[in-house]
């Protein structure tokens, strides 16, 4: 009989939401989404194409912006389709495993996100503050490496999640705030004790996210310590244009994603509206502003982008 209950109880599906309170207008909305994400899955394509063909550009910076370009391709392809099919088609449901497996994707993304821009932090520190070993110590095979771990550390961080998530019976309400699945929304749906999901979740994020931004800014501090010691005021501002794309970059990523994390964490009565909004915000907006900023602000980008369009 219990057995039965449980099944009855237990919802077979989630559902997602689009922009809260907004649902009879979803069509005209679904309009800049698209743009959006057809922008950046062709800004961040065009990265990757002229970095590949160039071989002038491949140098330590380029090779890590090529590969926060492929990670950039990576979370709008595993959030869009369920956005867009809301927009579009009011289709909110989604299974179990597909949400797992959906949330899982979002946050190795996002993770391993966060370590290559910590890559390309260092990247900048050695060429900044210690420039004549720039080239023997980020040398192709050590890139290749921290490439590799970043994406390893992103996966292996977030591969319990859906183990730990498909454990749980979901018998309360199974109403998401935003077009996809995230691991702090999901795990608050079950009815069973997610205390090992809540420690495991802050651990994995202090450790990862806040241990990179953390690393980030020391090489900041050091970079400006090395800059302002520095005689010559033209070759000062010189040094610190390199770092003003990684810069907003860096406060593009973080910035949505920990305002979102402070409302998940200490505003649980907060509007549905912002925390749908600032999940919006954190998904779309780095995938598309990254390869604009970097096309801004880098020349040597900028002028191959211009030599492409003009052939």
């Amino acid at each position: 009989m219990s057995a039965v209950n449980d099944t009855k109880f237990q919802p077979a599906v989630f559902l997602l939401t689009g922009i809260f309170g907004q649902e009879n207008i979803h069509v005209w909305i679904s309009i800049p989404f698209f743009l959006i994400y057809v922008t950046s899955i062709l800004g961040n394509s065009v990265i990757l194409f002229i970095i590949k063909t160039d071989p002038t550009l491949h140098e330590p910076m380029y090779i890590f912006l090529s590969m926060l370009a492929i990670t950039d391709l990576g979370i709008p392809i595993f959030t869009m389709p369920t956005t867009l099919a809301i927009f579009w088609f009011n289709s909110r449901e989604i299974s179990h495993d597909a949400c797992f497996a959906q949330l899982f994707f979002i946050h190795s993304f996002t993770f391993t996100e966060s370590s290559l821009l910590l890559c390309m932090a260092f990247d900048r520190f050695v060429a900044i503050c210690n420039p004549l070993r720039y080239v023997s110590i980020l040398t192709r095979p050590r890139i290749a490496k921290m490439g590799l771990v970043s994406l390893l550390r992103g996966v292996f961080l977030n591969f319990h999640l859906p183990i730990l998530l498909k454990q749980y019976r979901y018998c309360q309400a199974n109403i998401l705030s935003h077009s996809y699945c995230l691991h702090q929304e999901v795990m608050t749906m079950a009815c069973s004790d997610i205390t090992v999901n809540i420690i495991y979740g802050f651990f994995v994020t202090v450790s990862s996210v806040g241990l990179d931004l953390l690393l980030i800014l020391i090489s900041y501090v050091m970079i400006l310590k090395t800059v302002l010691s520095i005689a010559s005021h033209t070759e000062c501002l010189k040094a610190l244009n390199t770092c003003v794309s990684h810069v907003c970059v860096v406060l593009l990523f973080y910035m949505p994603g920990i305002a979102l994390s402070m409302i998940y964490r200490f505003m649980k009565s907060s509007s549905p509206l912002l925390q749908n909004v600032l999940g919006n915000v954190s998904m779309l907006i780095p995938p598309l502003m990254n390869p604009i900023v970097y096309s801004m602000k880098t020349k040597h980008i900028r002028v191959r982008i211009i030599r492409v369009f003009i052939k």
